[in-house]
C-alpha cells in the first residue's frame, strides 16, 4: 500500500485529493494545524484519514509528521493562497510558500530520497500574457504571492537537479463548492444563493472584466496524482484553455438561478444585485489567463470533465443547499 502525505489537506484541493487517493487504496496522511473536525469537507473521510499536526513554518513539526507518515508521495498544497493578503504580509507569505517547501525538500533529501514530491505552483507566476500559456511561457508575476510561487517553483527545479523526484503543477484557477469564501467565485455563488431565498444584500466586486481560465478542482487533483506516476519528473500546465470574465460568471449564475429558484428572486440584470467599486481593484491585477495544457493531455492523458456551465451550477446548488440548512 502506498502512503501519501498531503499538506493543506483541509482545503479545497487537499480534501478532493485525499478522497481520490483513498479510493485508489492509499494510506493517506493529512497535515493540519488545528483540529480537522472544523473542516466539514473532511468529515466523511476522517475515519480513514491519518491526521498529523504540523506547520510549514516549523521544521521540527514537519520532521515529526514526515517520520510518522514515511510517505511514498508528498503533495504540498498548503500555503498562503490569497493574493491581496500577500501584499499585507509578504514576509509571512514567503516563509510559508517558499520556506515551507524548502523544509519539506530538505527532509526528503536527508531522510527518504525516494519520496516523490508534488509542488502546487500557480498560474499567478505568469502574470499578464497575451495568449495561451504553456510550460515555456515567460514567468512575470505581478504580486508577492505570484513571486513566492515562482521562487518555490524554481526551488523545486533546483532539488530536481540534485536527484529528487519533484514536479510543479502550474494549475490555472480551479474552483468548486469547497473554494474559500474570500475568492470571487464563492463570493458570487454565496450571494446568489441568498438572493434566491429573498436576501437582497448586494454583492460588492471590483473588476467585472478580469478573465480567468476556470476549471473544476475535482478534475485537477487527478492531474496532480498522474504527475507523480511518471518515470521522470516533469512540470505541467493544467487548465481548460478557455477563459471567462467575472461578468460571464455572473451571467451564467443568473441563468442557473432562473432554473433553481422562483422568478421573483432572480435579478433581471447584473446591476440589480452587484455593486462595482473600482477602488477595490487590486494592485497588479491580471487581466486574462488561459492555459495550454496539451502537454498534460499527451503525457498524462488528462482532460477536464466539468465545463464552465456545470461548474457554476454546481457551486450555486451547493451554496443554496447550505443556505437552506440542508
Amino acid at each position: 500500500m502506498k502512503s501519501a502525505l498531503i499538506t493543506g489537506v483541509s482545503g479545497q484541493d487537499g480534501s478532493y485529493l485525499a478522497e481520490y487517493l483513498l479510493e485508489r487504496g492509499y494510506q493517506v496522511w493529512g497535515l493540519v494545524r488545528r483540529e480537522p473536525e472544523s473542516a466539514r469537507w473532511l468529515r466523511a473521510i476522517l475515519p480513514r484519514l491519518e491526521v498529523v499536526y504540523g506547520d510549514l513554518r516549523d521544521a521540527e513539526s514537519l520532521a515529526v509528521a514526515f517520520q510518522k507518515a514515511w510517505p511514498d508521495e508528498v503533495y504540498n498544497l498548503a500555503g498562503q493562497v490569497f493574493v491581496p493578503t500577500s501584499w499585507e504580509v509578504p514576509a509571512e507569505t514567503f516563509d510559508i510558500n517558499v520556506g515551507g517547501l524548502a523544509r519539506l525538500l530538505q527532509l526528503v533529501e536527508r531522510t527518504k530520497r525516494d519520496t516523490r514530491v508534488y509542488q502546487a505552483s500557480s498560474s499567478e507566476m505568469i502574470g499578464n500574457w497575451d495568449g495561451l500559456c504553456d510550460e515555456q511561457t515567460r514567468l512575470r508575476p505581478t504580486s508577492p504571492y505570484g513571486v513566492s510561487k515562482l521562487a518555490a517553483h524554481r526551488l523545486a527545479e533546483v532539488y530536481r537537479q540534485r536527484g529528487l523526484f519533484v514536479v510543479g503543477g502550474i494549475l490555472f484557477n480551479h474552483e468548486s463548492p469547497r473554494r474559500g469564501p474570500e475568492m470571487v467565485t464563492r463570493k458570487i455563488s454565496r450571494v446568489a444563493s441568498r438572493w434566491l431565498l429573498g436576501d437582497r444584500t448586494k454583492l460588492a466586486l471590483e473588476n467585472l472584466q478580469a478573465r480567468r481560465d476556470w476549471g473544476f478542482a475535482g478534475d485537477y487533483i487527478k492531474a496532480m496524482h498522474a504527475m507523480l506516476q511518471l518515470a521522470e519528473p516533469q512540470d505541467f500546465v493544467i487548465g481548460t484553455g478557455v477563459s471567462h470574465s467575472v461578468s460571464d460568471f455572473l451571467t451564467e449564475i443568473m441563468a442557473a438561478m432562473g432554473e433553481l429558484g422562483p422568478a421573483a428572486n432572480v435579478p433581471r440584470t447584473v446591476e440589480e444585485w452587484v455593486e462595482v467599486n473600482p477602488q477595490f481593484l487590486r494592485t497588479g491585477e491580471i487581466h486574462d489567463l488561459r492555459a495550454d495544457a496539451r502537454r498534460a493531455q499527451r503525457a498524462l492523458g488528462w482532460q477536464p470533465a466539468v465545463d464552465f456551465k456545470q461548474l457554476v451550477r454546481m457551486m450555486l446548488e451547493s451554496d443554496l443547499a447550505a443556505a437552506r440548512g440542508k
